[in-house]
């Protein structure tokens, strides 16, 4: 059981430093070479390959271990379809995407690990749905596994009060999910970004983030406020009843229970 922990703990840690390490690569690279020239259009194949098989690790870990069993793999499986739809039916008009709201919710009642999955495999999901893979695909199944992985950790709290912190974490996940998710095409705009909002090789961090500021508030912003507010309106509204259903769907089903047959009286 200890070594069913140490490989979950393994892959999680694996798919931390393989997402930290797409996203920021092109600021370590040297500016004109072979790799900035590229950019992610030569590695995000690589990275979504990688991707899934660590998703695999991290899932076979998590049945090795007992944490996971074919109960919660199904659960796991509705939610991930169900967060598809949803991100297919508002399309993300205006930054609207209810899926966040099924992201969060289900991550708190699922744990960090699995929440981790159900948030890649929900984006994946609509990706299939919608025809939207492309390059940009696997650095957003990272950004809603975060998500999810992140309500997991929040701490433990109960009643208005665990609603109210998955509604302020809903709020600011909504918002930075948008700024990390810019990260993936911003270093590569070169003339395209808006005046001084684009990123500049040799003008050190503090320019840059200065800069980086200046791009979010004019192009993201607008967008991923309404995706927080949203989803900190619907946790509010509607978290309380969803997570009983989804803890008690998670502690009582029981799919593999023993049939037992009893002695008439």
């Amino acid at each position: 059981m200890s070594a069913s922990r140490g490989v979950r703990a393994g892959a999680m840690g694996l798919v931390m430093v393989v997402g930290v390490v797409a996203f920021t690569w092109p600021f370590l690279v040297t500016p004109g070479s072979e790799l900035s020239q590229l950019g992610h259009s030569g590695d995000a194949s690589l990275l979504f390959v990688l991707l899934m098989a660590l998703l695999g690790l991290v899932l076979l870990s998590e049945m090795s271990s007992g944490h996971l069993d074919a109960k919660g793999v199904a659960v796991l499986g509705v939610l991930a379809a169900a967060g598809g739809a949803l991100r297919v039916l508002s399309a993300g008009t205006a930054g609207l995407e209810p899926m966040f709201f099924l992201l969060v919710v289900a991550g708190r009642a699922l744990g960090a690990s699995k929440g981790f999955l159900l948030g890649a495999l929900a984006l994946l999901a609509s990706a299939f749905l919608t025809a939207g893979i492309g390059p940009w695909t696997p650095f957003q199944m990272l950004c809603c596994g975060w998500v999810a992985m992140g309500a997991g950790l929040l701490p433990r709290s109960s009643g208005w009060t665990e609603r109210l912190v998955l509604a302020v974490y809903g709020l600011v996940s909504g918002m930075v999910y948008g700024a990390v998710m810019n990260l993936w095409f911003w270093p590569f705009m070169g003339g395209t970004a808006p005046v001084g909002a684009g990123f500049v090789p040799d003008a050190g961090a503090a320019a840059n983030l200065h800069s980086y500021a200046v791009f979010y508030v004019l192009t993201s912003l607008a967008w991923d406020l309404p995706r927080g507010l949203l989803t900190a309106a619907l946790v509010l509204v509607a978290a309380g009843p969803m997570l009983r259903a989804l803890r008690r769907s998670l502690r009582q089903a029981r799919f593999d229970a023993p049939v037992r047959f009893a002695t008439p009286s």
